[in-house]
């Protein structure tokens, strides 16, 4: 192959102040290491080595938000005042490398299902209890629990900066609480926080970001990753047009949000007819804010063709990466998440950096298969064996 040149993914970008060394990001990705909420020193050093390694940005995997309602598994991660002395020290030393740490904020919504046989104490929250259009799934919030979930939100995005995080992103993908909001099959409220506007269904997101920004203060980036796809329906939407998709981008930026972590199948499909442009190309089109483009690079399938087509997947570095660098060039994003990738490699960046592409380890399924074992065998958990889908592995 060709050698393409990639230095320009290399150079340096500020977000609201805070100065990445490159464009490469570890995004979030569940990976079963932590106990009651805790993470533990094996999740504290992927994070750290993948820093070592070259990455200018990791974002912790989804982390529960202070708030009972957010509570899943125990494998999952909590930022709690329960977990603060663990979490200060998974920061301290990805901040020990020289690296940058952003803990996304996370609330399952009406994907917070228990495990088979078994029935949580108090029903799971969401904004009409819909996991799908056609999925019941615990109960509508009523405006008090979501005031109460927006001050989580936002105690726990202040707990974040108190441990010495450069930021936060909001997960509002993936058919999570706040996506639930955005799509119109799990949001039919009757009243100004959902139905058919998208005004309305916008609402709540925008206003959990505003809070968030209010107490975090100017000077403290936030993120927010979207999607269009959702864990329980790939083929789910919340913009049906570039003018929604358009609407949604810009009520989040005002309302304070720095980063936009467009999540995709992969990252160089066409998001709508008449058009070459990815959905990140299109965030592009829409905002000023910086956006991280994500799906499948590195390798030869995204991860549903993997998952359910049986697509074969392993490493094809240059030649994704040579797509990569001409939408870059193109002007369709500032920044790229490498996830499954990261997971065979920490040393994918700098290998990258090098040209050394026949010494990056390789990727597997099975990487995904014994991370979603973990969910089953980890101590405590009540026997519930998780996908890999619901495993958050999502690039």
């Amino acid at each position: 192959m060709t050698t393409i040149n990639i230095e320009r993914l290399f150079e340096p970008i500020t977000i609201n102040g805070l100065t990445l060394s490159n464009r490469f990001v570890v995004p979030a990705m569940q990976q079963a290491l932590s106990r009651d909420g805790d993470p533990t020193s094996d999740l504290a050093d992927f994070y750290s080595s993948r820093v070592a390694g070259g990455a200018g940005l990791v974002i912790t995997e989804s982390t529960a938000i202070d708030h009972w309602s957010a509570n899943w598994q125990p494998m999952a991660t909590r930022l709690w005042p329960s977990t603060l002395a663990s979490w200060k020290s998974m920061v301290d030393g990805v901040k020990n490398q020289g690296g940058k740490i952003f803990v996304q904020l996370w609330h399952p919504g009406s994907m917070r299902t228990p495990p088979e046989g078994k029935t949580f104490e108090r029903e799971s929250l969401s904004p009409s209890g819909l996991a799908s259009g056609s999925t019941e799934s615990g109960r509508p919030m009523t405006r008090a629990e979501m005031i109460e979930i927006r001050d989580a939100y936002v105690s726990t995005a202040v707990a974040a900066k108190g441990l010495g995080c450069d930021g936060v992103e909001v997960h509002g993908a993936h058919g999570y609480l706040l996506d639930q909001f955005l799509w119109a099959d799990t949001n039919v409220r009757d009243d100004e926080w959902g139905g058919a506007a998208l005004e309305n269904r916008l609402r709540f997101p925008a206003e959990v970001v505003r809070a968030i920004r209010h107490a975090v203060g100017p000077d403290f980036p936030i993120g927010y990753r979207l999607s269009q796809w959702k864990e329980i329906d790939f083929d789910g939407k919340i913009a049906q047009s570039p003018q929604e998709f358009e609407l949604i981008l810009k009520t989040l930026r005002d309302a304070g949000v720095d980063l936009f972590n467009v999540s995709v199948r992969r990252f160089d499909t066409p998001e709508w007819d008449g058009s070459d442009l990815g959905l990140a190309g299109w965030a592009k089109t829409f905002t000023d804010a910086p956006v991280i483009t994500v799906g499948g690079v590195g390798l030869t399938s995204d991860l549903a063709s993997e998952l359910w087509e049986g697509a074969p997947t392993k490493n094809d570095t240059e030649a994704t990466l040579a797509r990569l660098i001409t939408r870059f060039d193109n002007g369709e994003f500032d920044l790229v998440a490498v996830g499954r990738a990261h997971l065979a490699d920490g040393e994918w960046v700098s290998k990258v950096r090098e040209g050394r592409y026949d010494e990056i380890l390789s990727y597997s399924p099975e990487i995904l298969l014994k991370i979603a074992a973990g969910w089953s065998d980890a101590p405590g958990d009540a026997a519930h064996s998780h996908t890999v889908e619901e495993a958050g592995i999502t690039a």
